[in-house]
């Protein structure tokens, strides 16, 4: 016999797989959200660019990306014997770090530069992952596309807020935090 598993076996493990690794991933996105937010005072008082869009869209978009994240790397963790298997789950993991450290950059520090460089670094290293899921299971790549768009469009965006808040979104008298009143 020179088959190292069924193809029930292969579906099983993937299916295993999946119950783990897609509910971790999206618990890492979650508790990363939770290190900060937008509902800071210092968020709040930034100017937001018109490319910005309604808040909900942020958790429904970030919900759905990370179910597909988590099931592209159990596609990939579950291929057994798969050339390259092993780098792509590595540069994954290296990658994904970045992703979970954007929320805290961003809002915990409150640092729009660092943020923009941590985006950068998260989609430069997420066309490598692309690439190295692509040798190991082509729809496990194609699954991450989605998450690539948004990635740009989030460093468009965080771009978008360094140029409509060159102060970082503290004033230059006392570092107080500019607030809006309605």
């Amino acid at each position: 016999m020179n088959i190292l598993a069924s193809k029930s076996q292969l579906r099983a493990s993937l299916l295993r797989w999946s119950l783990f690794l897609v509910p971790l991933i999206v618990l890492l996105g979650f508790m990363a959200g939770q290190i900060g937010g937008p509902n800071t005072a210092w968020f709040q008082g930034l100017t937001k660019p018109a490319i910005f869009p309604p808040p909900a869209v942020f958790g429904i978009v970030w919900s759905v990306l990370y179910v597909m994240i988590g099931f592209s790397l159990a596609m990939v963790v579950s291929a057994w014997g798969a050339y390259g298997r092993r780098l792509a789950i590595i540069v994954f993991a290296l990658h994904f770090i970045g992703n979970l450290a954007w929320t805290p950059v961003f809002f915990g520090m409150q640092n729009m530069t660092a943020g923009l460089a941590v985006m950068g670094y998260v989609v430069v290293t997420l066309i490598g992952v692309i690439v190295l899921f692509w040798r190991v299971r082509k729809a496990a790549a194609l699954l991450l596309v989605p998450y690539l768009c948004w990635g740009i469009f989030a460093g468009v965006l965080n771009y978008q807020f360094i140029a409509e808040n060159p102060s970082g979104g503290v004033t230059e008298e006392t570092g107080a935090v500019e607030r809006v009143t309605l």
